[in-house]
């Protein structure tokens, strides 16, 4: 088990999915992270609603103990101030308004502890007009970047794209900031404040796109106008109703392998057909072409094929296939989980590998307030003082079962 991180402590007041992320890959490499939920816990937890598992709670909130914690009254404030005396990284997803309600602004934290690496996630930054917009990763990092904008075709809306993307890549955002901090920390012993938002990373990774426009090349515009203009990089159905991507970037070198790969030497004399020019100037006429060819071959004879010819493609995985990889078991990117639940009994490694560490197994995501009590000691709080904060309705322990 890898002991990287083990000498910091991180208190996780994030909800939901990117924040709490990210206080997943340190806790991973052996911090030690606290989940700070309200006394009706993260709505995360009910997130996967009409499902009999937690399957999601358990992915993004496993490695850490839990305590349950009303920060809107004083006396949980002071809890909360208590422990943050004491940690090294503090993870929200509060708005720039929410921080300040409850006071919970970089400089009063930085007065309580100047070592503090205060780590925060909105939804469209802390400045403008917009800071205190709620946002979801559906919203604020594939519709507002322009994300969807570019996963249409001519005349076709949008596909609401799968959830929980946007977090993720945030997450690892964040992650990286939070590194950057403790290194100017251990260079210059002052924490700092890092923040990101689903828009700035939803904007950076449309980038490529996002820069051509910059530049007077809008590729989303021309597809309204004239349609995906590019016929040998492109989704293809095959004969038994699968999808196969095809990505070909050495035209002159790659096209004619296409052709023996479908079965179309004739293309090969076809004048529309000819790389480059004629090729994209004729690109409908062209998928109308390889749409056919690629229709009357099942998707393993194109696999086999377009590999032995060293054409990049990839078969468009269903879900069901790619949690049993064998590749991606292979390189540990799914792995055993020690959850305990049934339906927990794999998950997906933090994506970073060191060749000097081992991940911690997965370990089940805490119950509602489960290490309230054995928590808070360890931050200095007496028992009387615990229980009398129970009785006030501040903190919360699971009912004895």
């Amino acid at each position: 088990m890898s002991t990287l991180f083990a000498d910091l402590k991180v208190v996780d007041a994030a909800s939901f999915l990117a924040g709490p992320c990210a206080a997943t890959i340190l806790s991973d490499y052996g911090a030690d992270v606290i989940k700070v939920e309200p006394l009706g816990g993260d709505r995360h937890r009910s997130i996967a609603a009409g499902h009999p598992s937690e399957y999601s709670w358990q992915l993004t909130d496993r490695n850490r103990r839990g305590i349950a914690l009303d920060i809107t009254v004083q006396a949980g404030h002071d809890v909360l101030m208590t422990m943050l005396r004491q940690a090294d990284v503090f993870v929200v997803n509060f708005s720039r308004g929410q921080l300040k309600r409850h006071n919970l602004e970089w400089e009063t934290l930085k007065a309580v502890n100047p070592r503090l690496i205060f780590a925060q996630i909105s939804g469209y930054g802390m400045q403008g007009d917009e800071a205190d917009r709620r946002a979801f990763d559906l919203t604020g990092w594939f519709a507002r970047t322009g994300i969807l904008d570019m996963m249409r075709d001519k005349e076709v809306p949008p596909t609401l794209p799968a959830g929980g993307v946007g977090d993720h890549a945030t997450a690892m955002t964040l992650f990286a900031g939070i590194m950057m901090a403790l290194y100017r920390r251990d260079r210059t012993g002052e924490g700092s404040m890092v923040s990101t938002s689903l828009a700035a990373t939803g904007t950076w990774a449309n980038g490529l796109n996002l820069q051509g426009v910059m530049a007077g090349v809008d590729g989303a515009a021309r597809r309204d106008k004239e349609g995906w203009s590019n016929p040998i990089q492109n989704v293809y159905a095959t004969r038994d109703e699968r999808y196969l991507l095809i990505s070909v970037q050495n035209i002159r070198r790659d096209w004619p392998k296409l052709t023996r790969v479908l079965e179309q030497p004739q293309w090969l004399d076809d004048e529309r057909l000819q790389p480059i020019q004629p090729l994209f100037h004729n690109r409908f006429y062209a998928r109308e072409q390889i749409a056919a060819a690629m229709r009357k071959l099942d998707a393993s004879v194109l696999c086999k094929r377009l590999d032995d010819v060293g054409i990049v493609y990839s078969l468009v995985a269903r879900n069901a296939e790619v949690i049993n990889d064998p590749q991606l078991i292979a390189n540990q990117v799914i792995v055993p989980s020690n959850s305990g639940m049934p339906d927990v009994e794999r998950t997906f490694a933090t994506p970073i590998s060191l060749s000097t560490e081992t991940q911690k197994v997965p370990q089940r995501a805490p119950r509602l307030g489960e290490h309230t009590f054995e928590v808070l000691k360890g931050f200095g709080l007496a028992e009387d003082a615990l229980e009398a904060l129970e009785t006030q309705g501040v903190i919360k322990r699971p009912s004895i079962e």
